[in-house]
């Protein structure tokens, strides 16, 4: 999201009504000089109050009017073509407050142009249009700001009339434009209720009023797309696979056996092209047909960078990831650097980020990575949704009070069945407060929609949270905790929950966050070992983000990739397919 993006509860600014109905008041000759015999329009009827008359206008009680020809056509433009570009609103309010938005502007400046002046586009115009061209650097479609069609109005502006066209039309496409780079192109949480982010462009005023005072116009432009190293990398990586697709993309590798280091293949020659042709492998450092040394070592290193088991094996899964078309690649990192622009650029000074498609959580320090861990996600059916919220306490030796659908879907027919099931893993009923014989309950008569009891259990080793917990209260009882499966951290792909996140070094972590207010590992484990039940409330709550990437840069340049196990790329992409205007 753009550093000036609005936060989620402002308002645009709805400029008061300053006069009556304008028609009482202007003379008729000059209300037909401007408005050339056309009814009166909003904008004259709430105009803004100033203190004094702006050259080039007219002042009608508090109304300031404009009297030079350009500014009075850019005015009657307005009054008659104030629809904002198809989608301009995704993430900036409705189209009334847009244009009311432009409107408000305009007014305030006294109908004078910004893109145009009586001699054509101005330079503000043509760079502003060459941005629109150059759209596809930040993965957005150019044809969507239509500039050639821009360019045919400036080529056909002739007179004042043509002129104010022009600069209409450039103002409302900027919107869009603006809109699109600051806050996106869709709305997350439409596209999927998991995607609880709810990013906000600025008011359109504010954004014209933005490039209209900079003193750096260019840079200006630039600046409205995520100002974060993250978006940067990702940019200048989307135009280096870009490059490699035009001289013609990647290598397909031959399916065959499953080829381990220190086997004889023939397909060692084009393995390594491939290789070289994502800058995982050096030419000239391995050569023949035996798979070993720099060949490993490279197939290792995509491994690596494809969140796969790094072993040198190339087997079904390895081989799969090597062939995926650099033309899909590319597309990942498009939808990828959408979802940058949905997040705030300032993440906090220290912060706990979880990418969900990684499987991986790092906590950060003043932008420095100071600890990460391996995390088990949720099961693609137990999707863990994407929010941020802040971390406030941890618990250590924790209950576990059972989410009533596994109570209910998992439990109630193991108690059906033998009502003393649970009594080995240390789960007991509760009734309210009161704790009920599980012998002395009817099971068979309950439902999962009738089931009126809690069940929760003791702390311990086999307790399903393990010895830690770390909360960060929120709608989705979403939080990290440990786990005593401790295999599954052994696995590539880690989405085995029901939603929250199982964190493999519990104690590193917590030491992590809590090591600012004194606690230290050993003493969370001391406390572990006592058996006893410790909250710890942190000194001062830590913004967590949960997020879901599938394709990102390295401080190192390293380009990263990830499966799609939510199918969240697949959706964003249709919901951006069908923002074409070929396809409404």
């Amino acid at each position: 999201m753009s550093p000036f993006a609005c936060k989620p509860d402002c308002k645009p600014d709805r400029r008061p009504a300053a006069v009556a109905r304008i028609a009482g008041v202007v003379p008729a000759l000059a209300l037909a000089v401007l408005l050339s015999g056309t009814a009166v329009p909003a904008f004259a009827q709430s105009a803004m109050p100033v203190e004094s008359a702006p050259m080039d206008s007219v002042q009608v009680g508090e109304a300031h009017l404009p009297t030079d020809p350009l500014a009075m056509a850019i005015a009657r433009e307005l009054s008659v073509n104030t629809t904002v570009m198809l989608n301009a609103s995704a993430n900036a309010g409705d189209e009334e407050e847009l244009e009311l938005g432009i409107q408000g502007y305009y007014e305030n400046r006294v109908y004078q142009p910004l893109w145009v002046s009586d001699q054509g586009l101005n330079p503000h115009g043509e760079l502003l249009i060459s941005a629109f061209e150059k759209a596809g650097d930040h993965a957005l479609d150019p044809a969507d700001y239509a500039p050639d069609r821009l360019r045919q109005l400036a080529s056909a502006a002739t007179d004042t009339d043509g002129l104010a066209q022009l600069e209409v039309a450039i103002s409302n496409t900027f919107v869009t434009y603006a809109n699109h780079l600051t806050a996106g192109r869709v709305k997350p949480n439409e596209v999927n209720r998991s995607l609880n982010l709810f990013p906000k462009a600025p008011d359109p005023a504010v954004l014209l009023e933005f490039v209209d005072t900079s003193e750096d116009f260019a840079s200006a432009i630039d600046g409205l797309s995520p100002n974060t190293p993250n978006y940067a990398r990702l940019k200048t990586a989307l135009a280096d696979y870009r490059a490699k697709e035009a001289a013609g993309g990647f290598t397909v590798v031959p399916e065959g056996e499953t080829l381990k280091p220190g086997m004889t293949d023939t397909r060692a020659e084009v393995l390594r092209t491939r290789l070289a042709q994502q800058d995982l492998f050096t030419p000239g450092s391995h050569s023949g047909d035996v798979y070993d040394g720099a060949l490993v070592e490279a197939v290792k290193l995509f491994q690596e960078r494809h969140g796969l088991e790094v072993d040198g094996v190339i087997g079904k899964n390895t081989l799969a990831e090597i062939n995926v078309p650099i033309s899909t690649r590319i597309d990942q990192m498009e939808l990828n650097m959408e979802r940058r622009r949905w997040m705030p650029d300032d993440l906090g000074p220290r912060y706990v980020f979880v990418n969900l498609a990684d499987q991986n959580l790092k906590v950060v320090e003043d932008d420095k990575t100071v600890h990460t861990t391996r995390v088990v996600v949720g099961k693609p059916y137990h999707a863990t949704p994407v929010f941020s919220d802040e971390m406030t306490y941890a618990e250590v030796n924790p209950y576990w009070t059972v989410p009533y659908s596994i109570a209910t879907t998992e439990y109630l027919p193991m108690l059906q069945r033998d009502p003393g099931s649970l009594l080995a893993k240390n789960i007991r009923v509760f009734s309210g407060n009161r704790e009920i014989d599980p012998w002395s309950v009817a099971w068979g008569s309950y439902s999962r929609s009738t089931f009126p009891f809690t069940l929760r259990q003791d702390p311990g080793e086999g307790n399903a949270l393990g010895r830690i917990k770390f909360m960060f209260p929120n709608k989705f009882n979403i939080y990290i905790h440990d786990t005593p499966s401790k295999s599954l951290f052994d696995r590539a792909q880690r989405s085995f929950s029901h939603g929250c996140i199982r964190a493999e070094d519990p104690f590193d972590l917590g030491q992590a966050l809590l090591g600012s207010d004194g606690w230290t590992k050993d003493k969370l484990e001391a406390v572990r070992n006592s058996g006893e039940r410790r909250v710890i409330k942190l000194s001062k709550p830590m913004p967590v983000h949960l997020t879901y990437l599938t394709a990102w840069v390295n401080k190192d340049g390293s380009v990263h990739f990830r499966r799609d196990i939510y199918d969240r790329d697949k959706v964003l992409a249709k919901a951006i397919a069908r923002l074409r205007p070929a396809n409404l």
